[in-house]
């Protein structure tokens, strides 16, 4: 109760102040269109070079729905490939409609297939979970809502990233623990020792982005803070970045823990604090070495891209790991990993005080 009430203040404290800035809202009106025809051109009509490729549009809503619009597209590496039937997005500045320099091709459009992807992850989890998988997905559901409801809205406005990271990881434990789980002893012990873990990832990364001068400004961040206008606290985010992404695997292994406990606890009712301990301990070595190589395998695909970039360059091993890019993913990963293995003897402690008190009868079923 103590930690849901501190949630709750620093919901009051940290809520959004005011919209985001006007810079933040300024940008092209995305428009849907459909590639009716493609054609190898020349870049410079007439001179004979080639290097481009004319994309016919027919523009499927915005200021004239229904009209062919040609757009020229520079041919290089990174350029990616467009063939008929193709469903695009354009980025209309808002200027002349009929003027084709208004637009420009900016993505693809990807709702279709995202729906149907969300759609089968939705019916497997139903299928193995049913009524628990169907309280699993409305748990996820109000995790998306406090990060786009508070998380970033708090951050836009100007809040202390790491304190609005802290906060909404808190709101979201207690959020998808108890509606999963249900309230009990059991998930009680499992939100005490995520909250312990998050509390040592959230000092540890403090401590280790300070020590190595990490300054979080990547070029996504310079970005944003070149948008918003106004001044973003670029560690800070780096810091919500890790503790937000490091309590979905917590989550994993807390619940696991503290079920192991209450299991062995219910097959063997004579277990003390100690023994549970000890037993609980043996499973949970095992689930921590999957664990940790699933958080650093998981940090390691994100930055694939970043990795064969270094995996090319004339730098040593070393001047490679301490770049500023670098470095940010090895304390990342890191301080996210010594969260997770903390988060099993603590929550395994906590879980064999707990069970070892509970009576016979009051110890729950397997569920």
């Amino acid at each position: 109760m103590p930690c849901a009430l501190a949630t709750l203040v620093g919901l009051i404290l940290l809520r959004p102040a005011g919209g985001p800035p006007a810079g933040l809202q300024a940008g092209g009106q995305p428009i849907n269109a459909r590639v009716t025809a493609t054609q190898a051109v020349d870049c410079t009509p007439g001179s004979g070079a080639g290097g481009c490729i004319a994309l016919t549009l027919r523009m499927e809503d915005g200021p004239l729905p229904g009209r062919d619009l040609i757009q020229l597209v520079p041919v290089e590496p990174s350029t990616p490939r467009f063939a008929v039937d193709d469903e695009v997005v354009l980025d209309w500045s808002g200027a002349d409609p009929l003027d084709a320099s208004s637009y420009r091709v900016a993505d693809f459009q990807r709702g279709s297939p995202l729906v149907w992807l969300a759609a089968l992850f939705a019916g497997a989890v139903l299928v193995l979970g049913r009524w628990r998988g169907l309280a699993a997905l409305v748990a996820l559901g109000l995790s998306f809502a406090v990060l786009l409801l508070f998380v970033l809205p708090a951050i836009i406005s100007g809040r202390d990233p790491l304190s609005v990271a802290v906060v909404g990881a808190c709101l979201i434990m207690f959020v998808v623990l108890y509606l999963t789980h249900g309230p009990s002893a059991r998930t009680s012990t499992a939100v005490l020792g995520t909250l312990a873990s998050l509390a040592l990832i959230g000092t540890l990364g403090a401590a280790f982005s300070a020590a190595a001068r990490l300054t979080g400004l990547d070029d996504q961040t310079a970005n944003l803070i070149a948008t918003l206008g106004t001044g973003v606290d670029a560690r800070g985010l780096l810091l919500a970045g890790v503790v937000i992404g490091a309590l979905g695997v917590l989550d994993d292994v807390t619940v696991t823990q503290t079920s192991a406990v209450w299991e062995l606890r219910r097959a063997n009712p004579d277990l003390g604090a100690r023994g549970l301990f000890t037993a609980a301990m043996r499973i949970g070595r095992d689930h921590v070495s999957s664990a940790v190589n699933t958080l650093v395998l998981a940090y390691a695909g994100a930055s694939l891209p970043l990795m064969l970039l270094f995996s090319v360059s004339a730098n040593s091993i070393g001047q490679v790991l301490t770049t500023q890019d670098v470095a940010t993913e090895i304390v990342r990963t890191l301080v996210g990993s010594i969260g997770l293995v903390a988060s099993v003897p603590i929550t395994t402690g906590l879980a064999a005080i707990v069970a070892s008190r509970e009576s016979r009868e009051a110890v729950p079923a397997s569920r």
